[in-house]
C-alpha cells in the first residue's frame, strides 16, 4: 500500500467512511467505544494517531472486522477480493 503516512491515512479515511456509511455520528462512535469526542475528531483529523486497542474499540463500536483497516489485496485471490468487497457492500 505504500509508506506508513499513506497507510495510516487509509486507516483515518476509512474510519470515517465507515462511520459515515452507518450513519453513526461522532458523539455515537464515541459513547460505543467508550473514548472521548475529541479524540475520535482528533483521529479523524490527523492530529492523533490510533493505536492498536483504539482500533479494536473502533471496530468494535462500528460492528466491523478490524481488517477492514488493513486490508492485503496483493496477497488475496480474485475470489477473496470479491468476497472482501461484497462483505464491505453489506455494511451499507
Amino acid at each position: 500500500m505504500g509508506s506508513i503516512e499513506n497507510q495510516l491515512n487509509f486507516v483515518i479515511e476509512r474510519i470515517k467512511n465507515v462511520r459515515l456509511q452507518k450513519s453513526i455520528s461522532q458523539l455515537e462512535l464515541s459513547l460505543r467505544s467508550h473514548l472521548s469526542l475529541s479524540f475520535i475528531a482528533s483521529i479523524e483529523t490527523g492530529k492523533k494517531q490510533p493505536s492498536v486497542l483504539t482500533l479494536l474499540k473502533i471496530a468494535d463500536a462500528l460492528e466491523v472486522s478490524p481488517r477492514i483497516f488493513f486490508p492485503e489485496y496483493k496477497n488475496m485471490s480474485k475470489r477473496e477480493i470479491k468476497d472482501e468487497i461484497e462483505s464491505l457492500l453489506a455494511m451499507l
